[in-house]
Order: C-alpha cells, then sequence, then structure tokens
C-alpha cells in the first residue's frame, strides 16, 4: 500500500513539531510549511524568524520544508479587517480570522499542488467522523487546559476531511516530552501569546499607523449624562475599566459603544451582564443546521468556561442563543461558539447583544 502523505503547518514551536514528530511515527511521508504572513521585528506567527526555526525542525525530522508568502492574503483577510471591524464598533479576533480566510485554505492548497494527501496542525482539537450523519466532526482537546477547538470553528467539512490534529489526545506536558525525547530545543520554546501584526500588544498605533483618525466624544451613563470625554471609540472594549480617565464614586466600565453619535456607555459592573447573543455567519460544522431550538453549552470568549443555553436558529442563518445565566461583557466581533458535551456544534461572529 502506497505511504499516505501530510503537510504540516509549522510554526517553529513544539506544538507543530511534536505534531510532525507524531505524524513520522504513524507512518506518513511528512512534508513541513510555514506561511509567510506578516514580518515582525519581534517575530512570531508568520515571521521569517517563525520560518527559519521550523526549517530547522523540519532538518532535525528529515523531512522537505516549504514558506509560501501568503502576506498579500494575510493583509487583505486579517489585517483590513482589523482596522474595519475596529472602526465599526466591534472587537475583532484576528487569529480566527486568520484560520477562516488564509492558514488552512492556504495548506490545502500547497497540498494540492505537491499531490500531498492531507493537511495537519499542532492544535489541541481533534477531528472524527460521523457515519450516521455522513458528517465530520469538530473535538474538543482531552487536555481541556489547552483546548483551541473554539478558534477552528470556521472549518468546512471539506478541510475537515483532509485535516490531522495528532495533539488532540495528549495534555502539553506529554508533548514537551515528545520533543524532547527526540533532542529537539523546541521542547522549551514558550508559547506566542501576542497578535502578530501588534506584537506590542498596542493596537491603537497600529490602527493609527494603518490610517485610523482618533475622534474624541462623551463618555455617557445609561441616562446620556455626560461623565467625560473619550480618546476615540477604538480605544475602548466591552467591559474596560482601566484607563478610561472619568472621576467617579465607584468603577465604572465600559458597556457598550455608540457608532450614531461617538458616544461610549460607561456603567456599573451588573450592566455588563447580558442573556441573549446573537451571531451572524454561523458555521454549522459537527451538526448539519437544525430547525428548533437546541440545548447547547456557549461561550463567547476563548479563555471563558462554556454555559448552558438555549441556541434558537434564525431564518436569515443567524443564530440566537439564550443562556441561562447571564453572562459578562459580551463583545460584538468576538465569535460565539456552541458546544454538546465535547462536540463542537459550530460558531459564529457576535453581532450584538442585549
Amino acid at each position: 500500500m502506497e505511504k499516505k502523505t501530510v503537510l504540516i503547518g509549522m510554526s517553529g514551536g513544539v506544538d507543530s513539531a511534536a505534531a510532525a514528530l507524531l505524524l513520522q511515527r504513524e507512518g506518513y511521508g511528512a512534508s513541513g510549511c510555514t506561511l509567510r504572513l506578516y514580518e515582525s521585528e519581534c517575530g512570531g506567527c508568520g515571521s521569517s524568524q517563525e520560518a527559519e526555526d521550523a526549517r530547522a525542525a523540519a532538518d532535525t525530522l528529515g523531512i522537505p520544508f516549504y514558506a509560501p508568502d501568503e502576506s498579500a492574503a494575510f493583509r487583505a483577510c486579517v489585517m483590513e479587517d482589523f482596522v474595519r471591524t475596529y472602526c465599526a464598533g466591534r472587537t475583532p479576533n484576528p487569529c480566527i480570522r486568520c484560520n477562516q480566510h488564509v492558514k488552512f485554505s492556504s495548506l490545502l492548497r500547497l497540498a494540492d499542488e505537491l499531490g500531498i494527501d492531507f493537511i495537519a496542525t499542532g492544535h489541541y482539537a481533534r477531528v472524527r467522523y460521523d457515519d450516521a450523519l455522513g458528517r465530520w466532526q469538530l473535538l474538543r482537546g482531552e487536555d481541556r487546559s489547552k483546548d483551541q477547538s473554539y478558534v477552528l470553528y470556521p472549518l468546512t467539512q471539506e478541510i475537515l476531511s483532509r485535516l490531522k490534529l495528532p495533539l488532540g489526545a495528549y495534555h502539553k506536558s506529554e508533548v514537551r516530552e515528545i520533543v524532547a525525547q527526540r533532542g529537539m530545543h523546541h521542547a522549551s520554546k514558550p508559547d506566542s501569546q501576542d497578535i502578530c501584526f501588534v506584537p506590542d500588544g498596542d493596537y491603537v498605533a497600529f490602527l493609527q499607523r494603518n490610517g485610523v483618525e482618533l475622534l474624541p466624544g462623551d463618555f455617557v451613563d445609561k441616562d446620556g449624562k455626560v461623565l467625560g470625554r473619550h480618546r476615540g471609540q477604538v480605544c475602548y472594549t466591552g467591559g474596560q475599566r482601566r484607563g478610561l480617565g472619568v472621576s467617579a464614586d465607584r468603577p465604572l466600565y465600559v458597556v457598550r459603544k455608540n457608532g450614531h453619535d461617538n458616544t461610549v456607555i460607561l456603567g456599573d459592573e451588573k450592566d455588563l451582564y447580558t442573556n441573549t447573543v446573537w451571531a451572524e455567519e454561523f458555521n454549522w460544522v459537527s451538526l448539519p443546521p437544525v430547525s428548533e431550538p437546541l440545548r447547547v453549552s456557549a461561550k463567547t470568549r476563548y479563555s471563558q468556561r462554556e454555559a448552558s443555553a438555549l441556541l434558537y436558529p434564525e431564518v436569515s442563518g443567524a443564530v440566537r442563543v439564550v443562556f441561562d445565566e447571564g453572562q459578562r461583557a459580551v463583545t460584538a466581533g468576538q465569535s460565539l461558539v456552541c458546544y454538546l458535551d465535547d462536540m463542537v456544534v459550530g460558531g459564529g461572529v457576535i453581532a450584538r447583544a442585549e
């Protein structure tokens, strides 16, 4: 039988190195790939420094390595969208946007060009096929503390059918040990935390460098009373308490932003909680679209624990999710992801909450 082949998206870190090593051990003919997305003096995701680290890992494993330039697609689909979304009063998630529009489609396209059967990444999640539904399903990783299924919810059936996620059955400590036993220095490399094109975390400066002008306006309370002046709506996000520059006899938080009059509404902690969330561009991953309400667990941020809710499909293709208990600082532009036990039902971009 001819050996199956796999193209592994490699970051130069421990996870992708372990994924390549595990797939080699399973008998796959492996190749490595780093997509060159954005150049930064700090290195990071998609940089030339990352590509060199990944190439070194591929050389250690004795596998071919590729580093195609996808920076034009990354700028158009991720960076420019980041600017547009902030200017529209929302808070984007560029990593999910990259997975949806750049990373996995680029890997699959290169695999097809090279005649390679599968693609793989070092994400902590799992893929399985459900014979009864005739559908590929996305599942949480066994290590719940590292589970990354939230950021993979936009993946299509075509991609899932060709995707290997070998780390889904492992815990992070086991992954580091696998790489260390192979004698690879990547075992001690820290995980990447920042947005690759905003490595210093100053996203406002990034927006200004990309043509966004800060338009000052009023901080107001829910009754419209002016509390102070803000620097510009893009400087704030839902739930923010620090850096407001408003004097008050109690802590105040950003509750929401009004684009029509350029005001930022401040309120108390209790004003941050909402039960009902609408999500657009909802991608039904593991289940086909339903027509009746569905009991799920859901979360509105990557770091959040899922909470019980009812999912209501809308005629428009969006969904409405009603949580049993109020959720704090639900933010338009972030993603709502729904689960049935360990299975990802689907996810979409938060449009609004009430």
